[in-house]
């Protein structure tokens, strides 16, 4: 558990212990929010989706991603934002990382052990999709195809929306005729955190532009179904999902 650090109320200036919220980076690692102390915290007046997030940077695989931003209640009803040490810059293009050495053969961008190898696996056999249980199973198919092999259909639609459930992977499909929603999106990346698991999202109608944006940030690869049960990517995690399947996850 991270170390708890003093946060004063800006009201009544009653100093409270808060401690730092973990969560598991997406490589398995469990990722605690740098609290900057001696920072000062802001009282939360008005709630806005950018200022809910912030940037850290996971100290054992590297990767940069947006999570909750921490807060924290005082007795007298004051909410706080409790401020956290920048994420530092990332990289420039073409070097490596600080401490990464490079053999003189590599690239400057990438080595060996960077690369994830595309898997070779035969050709999907798609479920023909006439019904909404026919879109489940499609899904269900096609994430086993990738390499998820005991992935399987939950026993009733939570209501968190996931379908399928498998080692280290959160599925939800989607087979209304609407476009799916930003929150959907969010539902189905917040239970993939809960399980150290990557999130994967089928739609038979597509996706809602701000639900696109969001699912991008947050590297979440999404697939639109055909009435043949072919998934086919939407985004670029999609098509490394495909390309590395669950080895590269």
């Amino acid at each position: 558990m991270a170390d708890s650090v003093p946060v004063r109320c800006p009201t009544c200036r009653r100093e409270n212990a808060f401690t730092p919220p973990t969560f598991p980076c997406a490589c398995g690692a469990p990722l605690t929010v740098p609290v900057l102390r001696g920072g000062v915290p802001v009282e939360i007046l008005h709630r806005t989706w950018q200022s809910s997030w912030v940037e850290v940077r996971c100290e054992v695989c590297g990767r940069q991603d947006e999570w909750p931003a921490p807060e924290s209640g005082c007795a007298c009803g004051t909410v706080v934002r409790v401020p956290v040490v920048p994420a530092p810059a990332p990289p420039p293009p073409n070097f490596p990382s600080p401490g990464r050495t490079v053999p003189q053969s590599a690239a400057p961008w990438a080595t060996d052990t960077d690369t994830p190898r595309a898997v070779l696996r035969p050709a999907f056999r798609p479920v023909t999709i006439r019904t909404a249980r026919d879109c489940v199973t499609a899904a269900e198919q096609y994430l086993k195809w990738l390499g998820y092999a005991d992935v399987a259909r939950t026993q009733e639609r939570t209501a968190s929306g996931v379908d399928l459930r498998g080692t280290g992977v959160v599925a939800q499909v989607d087979p209304s005729t609407r476009s799916t929603k930003l929150r959907e999106i969010e539902c189905v990346w917040l239970n993939g955190l809960n399980d150290s698991a990557i999130a994967v999202f089928f739609s038979l109608a597509g996706y809602a532009r701000d639900a696109r944006a969001r699912a991008d940030d947050l590297h979440i690869p999404l697939f639109v179904m055909d009435l043949t049960g072919t998934p086919q990517p939407v985004n670029d995690p999609a098509d490394e999902l495909i390309k590395y399947g669950a080895a590269g996850r």
